[in-house]
């Protein structure tokens, strides 16, 4: 890739350097319990699409998240790396990993249904419940 428009990030500890084609500044939110496990919270990202090489694969570990999708991280930082979906094999990344990107618009919210009473966001974005996520992805697997 050499295109003056690709985004470079690495993880807290520099052992994973991950470069990107494109990032969809409309980025999504993920209410999910899995997400909040993972990270602690909702899970924000932006979509990657698939040109997106990753530098030290030796220190990226893969966990097989759910029937449709699979997320990686640092195994020496634990850094949240990407969500990639399997049956495209599309990237979504967390938007902290990019933190020169302008004009970010929260656009989408998922599992609408599992965010806790104890925060709320007063963006106005399209929601997706659990059901309607399941229904979705049932025809991606």
């Amino acid at each position: 890739m050499s295109d003056s428009h690709e985004k470079v990030a690495k993880c807290l500890c520099g052992a994973v350097k991950v470069t990107v084609a494109t990032v969809n500044p409309k980025f999504t939110v993920c209410h999910c319990d899995t997400c909040r496990t993972w990270g602690g919270g909702p899970f924000f990202a932006v979509q990657c699409g698939t040109e997106v090489t990753i530098e030290s694969n030796e220190s990226v570990k893969e966990y097989d998240s759910s029937p449709w999708a699979s997320r990686g991280f640092c195994s020496e930082c634990g850094t949240h790396l990407f969500y990639r979906l399997k049956k495209t094999g599309s990237y979504n990344m967390p938007v902290g990993l990019f933190p020169q990107l302008e004009g970010l618009v929260m656009n989408m919210q998922y599992f609408s249904n599992q965010r806790p009473e104890y925060y709320c966001f007063s963006n106005q974005t399209a929601e997706m419940t659990e059901a309607e996520i399941k229904a979705y992805f049932a025809s991606q697997v």
